[in-house]
């Protein structure tokens, strides 16, 4: 579904007013190193995977829930990458304005579960697996600057330093 049900009864509300949500993104790799994307339909770009937290929702539960409904891969929460918050207001087609709370996900195929793509939902045109160094383009620019933190924090786990990415000051840290 591409707007909770939540925000669509607070939109009735507030109509287009701000609504400050927590978001989630899911990188979610194979045994190969490979990365999940989706296509999305809204835009046509290639995307991590995406989603908004339910009231009372976990945001590791969100991801794992968000990937299995977008691609119907299984997938388990590794480690938590980053918390961010958005620094400009999204306006959609619609009108709606958001800003976001992002909780960044690290995942990895769920033992046993599935790891055979398939479009889930309304949310996209195709979702695949991917090589870091050969990704699709058009690339959501959202997704650029996310795999910049993924890639930034898999530089430093390797290196012994595995704490997550939080941005203080306008800067990251």
């Amino acid at each position: 579904m591409p707007t909770p049900e939540f925000v669509l009864k607070l939109r009735e509300k507030i109509g287009h007013d701000p609504l400050w949500l927590i978001g989630v993104t899911g990188l979610v790799r194979d045994g190969d190193g490979r990365i999940l994307l989706g296509r999305r339909s809204d835009t046509g770009e290639w995307a991590l995977v995406y989603g908004i937290n339910e009231p009372g929702e976990q945001p590791a539960d969100t991801v794992v829930r968000e990937v299995k409904e977008e691609t119907g891969v299984d997938a388990v929460v590794t480690d938590l990458v980053s918390v961010v918050s958005s620094d400009r207001e999204i306006v959609y087609a619609n009108g709606d304005r958001t800003m976001y709370m992002d909780h960044s996900f690290l995942c990895e195929l769920r033992p046993g579960g599935n790891a055979d793509p398939f479009v889930g939902d309304e949310e996209s045109l195709n979702v695949g697996w991917f090589d870091l160094d050969a990704l699709p383009e058009p690339l959501a620019a959202s997704t650029v600057e996310r795999l910049a933190l993924f890639r930034r924090y898999l530089e430093n786990k390797a290196h012994g330093d595995a704490h997550a990415l939080f941005v203080t000051d306008g800067r990251l840290r």
